[in-house]
């Protein structure tokens, strides 16, 4: 049975060659959290006392500002990060989705980059093959994908990239969004895939700035705040405490 627990996780990054304000500011800005004033190496302390209990079937949403601690905690949880103090413990096989252009090359062609994006994800060649046909009708790129990578647009880039993503089947699935460059038709149009992906992952951790994609994808959530949980609890009731009530009027349906 799929799990993440963590029992007052933290984690710290000592920054040993920081000269200047600015330069603390820059760091602070791309992992969130706090500078420990008061240490002779500067500290951004990312994460402080996180702890979760995430069982099979959970769909949790992370929210909070840039630098909140959103993408911290789920590099947290895909251990791509240690805890500096505390633990973290992750039961089951992990597909962390942040970056959707990690793990392709822009020399070789779209087909072989679904192969070996397939394999940093985690499936095997064998899998990554069987589906290369149902992937290649969704992104509707056709004989682009006999191209080189660096001839698509940045658009393109996600279809193909969104095409890999759902099509792998996930025990725990850790998805940061970052959909935004395709057309409106085709975002609607990846958002069936992405609710199937969801349903076929034993569990999912969300972290978005939109709320109709939380609501479609998840059941409760977290409010991360200055490396901090702010709040856990039912969607429904995490939204609203950080976005107030029209962050979910009474006509929103879903998970509540």
């Amino acid at each position: 049975m799929v799990s993440i627990t963590t029992r007052d996780a933290s984690v710290d990054f000592p920054i040993f060659d920081a000269k200047s304000r600015s330069l603390k500011k820059t760091v602070l800005g791309l992992v969130g959290g706090n500078i420990a004033s008061d240490a002779k190496v500067p500290v951004i302390q990312a994460l402080h006392d996180v702890t979760v209990d995430l069982q099979h079937g959970a769909r949790v949403g992370l929210v909070g500002h840039n630098g909140a601690g959103k993408s911290t905690l789920l590099r947290l949880l895909a251990g791509i990060y240690e805890p500096t103090r505390g633990s973290a413990l992750v039961e089951g096989k992990v597909a962390p989705v942040f970056d959707l252009g990690v793990g392709m090359d822009p020399e070789i062609s779209g087909y072989e980059n679904i192969l070996i994006r397939g394999l940093f994800l985690g499936m095997t060649r064998k899998q990554m093959e069987a589906r290369v046909d149902d992937i290649a009708e969704f992104t509707e790129l056709g004989d682009f994908l006999s191209m080189p990578l660096r001839t698509y647009s940045t658009g393109m880039r996600v279809r193909l990239a969104l095409g890999v993503v759902t099509s792998i089947d996930p025990e725990i699935l850790l998805l940061d969004e970052g959909i935004g460059a395709v057309d409106a038709a085709f975002l609607e149009k990846a958002r069936g895939r992405l609710s199937d992906l969801v349903e076929r992952a034993g569990l999912l951790v969300f972290a978005s700035h939109s709320d109709e994609f939380l609501r479609q994808l998840c059941t409760s959530a977290i409010w991360m705040e200055h490396g901090q949980i702010r709040q856990q609890g039912s969607l429904k009731e995490v939204l609203r405490a950080y976005k107030g009530p029209d962050a979910w009027p009474d006509e929103a349906h879903g998970a509540a």
